[in-house]
Parts: C-alpha cells; sequence; structure tokens
C-alpha cells in the first residue's frame, strides 16, 4: 500500500479489525520509509455492472446504492445504520446469486421491495424518482397500489388467524 505522505509502496500493517458491522477491515499500516501512521478499509469488490437506461453499462456501487435509499428515508424513521445493513444486504444478495450484471429497473425493484417492508414514505420517495413520476396521478396510483397490497396481506393474515382459531377450537 502506497503511502499517502511519502509515496513509498511497503508499508506493515500494525493492527487489523472489522469495521462497519463486518462490511470492512480496518488496518492501521506504518510506512516503512518515513515511519508515518495511516488507515486503510478493506471491503468487497463487487464487481457487478450495471445497465443504465440509456443501454450503457457502469460499475455497481455500494455508495451510490445506498446514497439513493438514504435520499429516500431522509426525514423518516428509518436509521442511517439501517440505510447501511439495506444496501449491505443488497449487495450480499446479489454476490450470493453470482450477478454479473442488473439492470437498474432490476435493481430499482429490489430496493423498492425492501423499502415497502421497511417505511411508505420512502418507498413513495424512492418510487418517485425511479419510476419518474410526472404528476400527482403516478403518486395516487403507487399510493393505492401500496394499500392495495397492505389490504391483501391483511386479509391474509386475518385468514391464517381464523384457521389458528378454528384450529385450535377443534382440538
Amino acid at each position: 500500500m502506497k503511502c499517502p505522505y511519502c509515496n513509498y509502496v511497503e508499508s506493515k500493517v500494525t493492527d487489523s479489525r472489522t469495521s462497519m458491522d463486518g462490511q470492512a477491515i480496518k488496518r492501521r499500516r506504518e510506512c516503512l520509509k518515513c515511519d508515518k501512521r495511516f488507515t486503510t478499509f478493506e471491503t468487497i469488490d463487487l464487481s457487478v455492472q450495471v445497465q443504465k437506461r440509456d443501454g450503457t453499462f457502469e460499475d455497481f456501487k455500494q455508495e451510490k446504492l445506498q446514497d439513493g435509499i438514504m435520499a429516500a428515508c431522509r426525514h423518516t424513521r428509518v436509521s442511517h445504520d439501517k440505510v447501511k445493513a439495506l444496501a449491505y444486504h443488497i449487495c450480499a444478495d446479489l454476490m450470493s446469486k453470482q450477478v454479473r450484471e442488473i439492470t437498474t429497473k432490476d435493481l430499482g425493484d429490489i430496493v423498492m421491495d425492501h423499502l415497502q417492508e421497511i417505511d411508505m414514505v420512502a418507498y413513495i420517495r424512492f418510487a418517485c424518482v425511479y419510476k419518474r413520476f410526472k404528476d400527482i396521478k403516478d403518486f395516487l396510483d403507487a399510493i393505492h397500489s401500496i394499500k392495495n397490497k397492505n389490504e391483501s396481506c391483511r386479509e391474509k393474515n386475518k385468514i391464517i388467524d381464523e384457521e389458528n382459531i378454528y384450529g385450535a377450537q377443534k382440538k
């Protein structure tokens, strides 16, 4: 690792520990020439290509994903740590599936699925940018879609609860 002070290429690691909930390794290094110390972080390199709407490709960046989620979650009950964990979870999921390419549409859908479980306001904010809402009708359609989905889930849970209650009474 090149020293940031004298540009010498050799250094020794003096301390190493996990950081960011195991998402990175923080290393303290000492330059073998000038003896100054500096810190480096080692993170997972997710070599996934993201295909943008215009057909071009760019490297996947967890920071960019995290920034987009953070913008949607601003002024909500979703903490910064929860956003970091969500971005990490999405990256880990892409790695476990050995994804090499993903479209912005697929990536956006993954984020929206997670945000819908976490915070509805963040979900709508993200959808607004991701789906390029043009007018209030787009917002209302998204809200009605969420409402219908939630009612469907509540109805399923009610049926399951009733089956559990009646099943318990039959015994």
